[in-house]
């Protein structure tokens, strides 16, 4: 306050002074020309000087006296708006003594227990005050809290404050002071959720096989078996109070507001199991697929999002559905083998379609999975045969050397055709460009193929892959032959060579990976075969396979056997009919190892799904088998993983091989409690 008067009497002063040099100056000028106007001129100038000190005093005092009023009145008003403020306000200290509440505070919270709330609130608020000692210029405090049935938005400040402490010889302890305004958000918050919930999804609904079971219905038959189908959707949907659209005979659009997605969730989707009770003459079974989303903020882009997770749900082999929120992707069911197609219409149309672009291209580059196996392997050398057989240079990449293409590698290494074809990351960085095609064969996961950086290389993709799809699916290729129903990418491949218009003539080694590819994938034509893959078999064998050297490239030496024997003679059962083991063995070949171990104890008697750990490097890999009872996809999934039903893996990061042990047995009670609920 001083201050302010101290700079406001100063101004008045500078140009008093100024004033009075002026009239110091005129009267000189008056005395020098009239001198007998100099006494006059003095006393004129002495009266001056003592009216401009009276004014100026009586001017500081009327000025201070002012401002003093004005401060006292602004001062007053904080008060009374701090005390009679429309929100509940609280001080405290950090230690949690109280120090002032205002009335409205009391009277807000006069039937709660609010001591309990405030001292959990202010402990959590001392940690953030702790954590930001270095930050002294953000001191604002922010909270939402439930008290009793309302939601209160909690919004203060806190400032430094010293507390004198009698016991310590006065020594003054610093601490903080917080003053907090509880805000009553209850109603902002409804508000906010009734928008929320009256948000659209948007559902898409697919009969999967509807054409090939509709055929093998009697014609009388056929009305009553469409109109049940049509009765359990229609029922279902009721249940959310959406609305059903039947786009086609066996495509369904759904809308429903969002407030009964939380419903769809616990329902688990049971529509997709009262399609599969319809009953009809021929015994047949319809399965159903289902994706909804509520991601976008229009109803063409949630609608464009549920077309989206349909296609991974198709491409997962269908009897599934898919709940896509916040880009996450969440399954239910998927639990039956996936069907074989009977129709090749599209493999011709992919034929034809990849024949094109093959011509299109300069070269092809061909890459497979991370750690290649034989399956991966062989659909490579398949379509490095096509482009040959188009006059295009093809190379395969192929960056590892692992111990379960030893074999096969050495008989290659006699051919002197493939002696340039096998090329590493740094080659195919190198030569790929736009005008090459990139062909990914055996997987379609952006994370999983050998060479990721290829990907950003090139607008010319293909894929060839026989896994359910994924979430992290390779987007925006250029055509995508991915057939769940196939028992490997090599089965793919060779269906392929049968129908594109250029006659393709497989070297015997070509044919031999291509078999031997179908003869892993399957555990020598035991598991997932199906009338196509006895077909591919049977043109391989024509073209000169010879099945005992492709038995050679799948025997293990004494030492891998021994190494299978101690993981099986360790193995644990969980769930009655689930063998766990552990390969402790840190080893680049420890997936070989448990895969092969994997597949010998399902030969065990009662054992219906095994699971096998081992280490690669920084990660832990599993290998998942099952005779088809358990879907070891779906359980896999659960760790970042993925396969089929009968044939998974996984590879996890930050776990050590005990707590990924741990991990992968509670994911199995997890997927037995969502069969059982």
């Amino acid at each position: 306050m001083q201050n302010n008067n101290r700079k406001v009497f100063d101004t008045l002063m500078s140009k008093t002074k100024i004033y009075l040099g002026i009239i110091f100056i005129l009267l000189v000028v008056i005395c020098v020309e009239n001198t007998i106007m100099i006494l006059p001129s003095i006393v004129i100038y002495i009266g001056i000087l003592l009216y401009s000190y009276y004014a100026n005093n009586k001017r500081r005092s009327e000025i201070s006296e002012t401002l003093q009023d004005l401060t006292l009145t602004v001062d007053t008003a904080a008060k009374t708006s701090l005390i009679n403020s429309p929100f509940p306000l609280i001080i405290m200290q950090t230690d949690g003594n109280v120090i002032w509440k205002s009335s409205k505070f009391n009277s807000e919270f006069a039937n709660i227990d609010i001591n309990s709330y405030t001292d959990d609130l202010i402990a959590d608020i001392k940690n953030e005050i702790e954590s930001r000692k270095d930050d002294n210029k953000n001191r604002d405090i922010e909270r939402k809290i439930q008290i009793d049935k309302k939601t209160y938005l909690i919004k203060g400040r806190y400032v430094d404050f010293k507390n004198k402490n009698k016991d310590k010889e006065k020594k003054s302890k610093k601490g903080y002071m917080v003053i907090l305004y509880f805000i009553d958000d209850t109603e902002n918050i409804k508000l906010q959720k009734e928008y929320k919930d009256s948000k659209t999804c948007v559902g898409m609904l697919v009969i999967d096989n509807y054409e090939e079971i509709i055929q093998r219905i009697e014609s009388e038959e056929k009305p009553q078996v469409i109109a049940e189908i049509d009765k359990c959707i229609y029922d279902w949907t009721n249940l959310t109070n959406g609305v059903l659209i039947k786009q086609e005979k066996d495509k369904y659009l759904y809308f429903f507001e969002q407030r009964y997605l939380e419903d769809v969730r616990k329902d688990k989707f049971s529509l997709l199991d009262k399609i599969k009770e319809i009953d009809t003459k021929e015994k047949v079974q319809f399965t159903l697929s289902i994706a909804i989303s509520n991601e976008g903020e229009t109803d063409k882009e949630k609608y464009k999002s549920a077309q989206d997770a349909m296609d991974i749900v198709l491409g997962r082999g269908g009897d599934q559905a898919v709940i896509r929120e916040n880009e996450i992707y969440k399954f239910f069911g998927g639990r039956a083998q996936e069907v074989e197609k009977r129709t090749k219409v599209k493999a011709r149309v992919v034929a034809h379609a990849l024949e094109k672009l093959i011509k299109e291209s300069k070269k092809v580059i061909i890459m497979g999975h991370t750690n290649p196996d034989m399956d991966c392997i062989g659909a490579s050398m398949g379509i490095y045969r096509l482009a040959k057989s188009l006059d295009t240079n093809a190379y395969i990449i192929n960056n590892e050397n692992t111990k379960s293409l030893q074999a096969f590698e050495k008989s290659i290494e006699k051919e002197e055709e493939y002696e340039d074809i096998f090329i590493n990351k740094e080659v195919a960085l190198e030569n790929i460009d736009e005008d090459t095609l990139l062909v990914i064969v055996d997987t379609h996961k952006s994370s999983y193929v050998s060479v990721p950086e290829l990907l950003e290389k090139t607008e010319k993709l293909v894929i060839i892959d026989h896994h359910r799809r994924s979430a992290d699916y390779i987007e925006n290729a250029t055509l995508t032959f991915q057939e769940v129903y196939a028992s490997s990418a090599a089965e793919l491949v060779t269906e392929l060579l049968q129908y594109v218009e250029t006659k393709v003539e497989l070297k015997t080694i070509e044919a031999e990976s291509l078999y031997a590819g179908i003869m892993m994938d399957t555990k020598n034509f035991t598991f997932k075969t199906g009338v196509r893959t006895f077909e591919a078999a049977a043109y391989l064998r024509k073209c000169g396979v010879d099945i005992i050297r492709v038995k050679k490239w799948f025997q293990s030496d004494l030492e891998d056997y021994n190494k299978i024997a101690d993981i099986v003679k360790k193995a644990e059962i969980v769930n009655e009919t689930i063998a766990i083991s552990i390969y402790k063995k840190k080893s680049k070949d420890a997936s070989l190892i448990c895969a092969k171990a994997a597949d010998e104890l399902l030969t065990i008697s009662d054992v219906t799904a095994s699971f096998v750990i081992g280490q690669i490097g920084d990660k832990v890999c599993i290998s998942g088998r099952s005779i088809g009872d358990i879907n070891v996809q779906v359980i896999l999934e659960k760790l970042g993983g993925g396969g089929h039903i009968t044939l998974a893996g996984a590879q996890v990061e930050g776990m050590t091989i005990e707590e990924t042990k741990q991990e992968l047995i509670n994911r199995i009670n997890e997927y037995f409690s969502e069969i059982e609920s």
